[in-house]
């Protein structure tokens, strides 16, 4: 198994506004994009989705940009996982030709491994995942590009 781009970059977007609690503005799309060298275009789909689930404030105009809003400490990962990349199969048993699906036990198992797996992802949190060693990185991250000139556009 192997998550989606769309589902790693809303983990970094998450993880990286975790870091900007004690920042005096909020960041932006093109921040982001920068940080983690990610296009804007994909970056903004990401953002308008976690905006919907109501774990990203976005704010429009000059001033404007990303806030976290939802609590990282009750922010399960599973959750996120389940909402980005869907609970899909993890393949088609429906829509393929497959002589064995009459009788087939794989599908079965599949599915018990992908809830198995979200399981274990919802005993992390946001706060979990970005904190220690990897939340003091992003914090770093925040004040190099701070103190570094560039030009930003609003999200």
């Amino acid at each position: 198994m192997r998550l989606t781009r769309f589902s790693d970059i809303g983990l970094r977007v998450l993880m990286y506004l975790h870091g900007a609690d004690e920042r005096p503005g909020p960041v932006t799309v093109a921040e982001i994009a920068s940080q983690f060298e990610l296009p804007i275009n994909h970056l903004v789909k990401v953002v308008s989705q976690l905006s919907k689930m109501g774990w990203v404030r976005a704010t429009r105009g000059r001033n404007g940009g990303l806030r976290l809003a939802a609590d990282a400490t009750k922010l399960r990962i599973g959750q996120v996982l389940r909402q980005l990349e869907g609970e899909d199969e993890l393949i088609d048993c429906e829509g393929s030709s497959c002589r064995l699906a009459v009788d087939c036990r794989l599908r079965g198992a599949l599915h018990e491994g992908l809830q198995a797996f979200y399981a274990a992802m919802d005993r992390h949190t946001l706060a979990d995942i970005a904190g220690g060693g990897t939340g003091e990185h992003i914090v770093r991250m925040h004040r190099m590009f701070l103190v570094t000139p560039h030009t930003q556009s609003a999200a």
